[in-house]
């Protein structure tokens, strides 16, 4: 494993999420409570910048199509906010995809991130 410090705790309020660059990445970091996580930062949809879209709990929507996914694992909550023909149409040019995540540890106030 190779992590990395991306911030420290205090620059994360509870409900906040930023972005930063490691090795030639973008990675977002969302506080929940007293818990991390950490994701790719561009929206698996359309490269949405998810670090300026909207936190709720634990569920990230992406700024762009309204892409929805759970910070706990990831997993697709709602591919975009199309309907009808227009949703069918987006999902079989792009399948729906999970958020690549990434495991979080704190040391200290330093928050680590495993960039693999």
């Amino acid at each position: 494993m190779s992590f990395v410090e991306i911030a420290i705790t205090d620059e994360l309020m509870d409900g906040s999420m930023k972005m930063a660059t490691v090795e030639g990445r973008e990675i977002l970091l969302a506080r929940v409570g007293d818990n991390y996580y950490s994701a790719d930062n561009r929206c698996p949809h359309m490269g949405g910048n998810l670090s300026q879209g909207k936190l709720e709990g634990t569920v990230v929507t992406c700024p762009r199509h309204h892409s929805q996914f759970d910070l706990t694992d990831g997993h697709v909550i709602r591919w975009t906010d199309w309907s009808g023909i227009k949703l069918s149409l987006g999902k079989a040019l792009k399948s729906p995809r999970p958020l690549k995540m990434h495991e979080v540890k704190v040391e200290g106030n330093k928050i680590l991130v495993d960039v693999k």
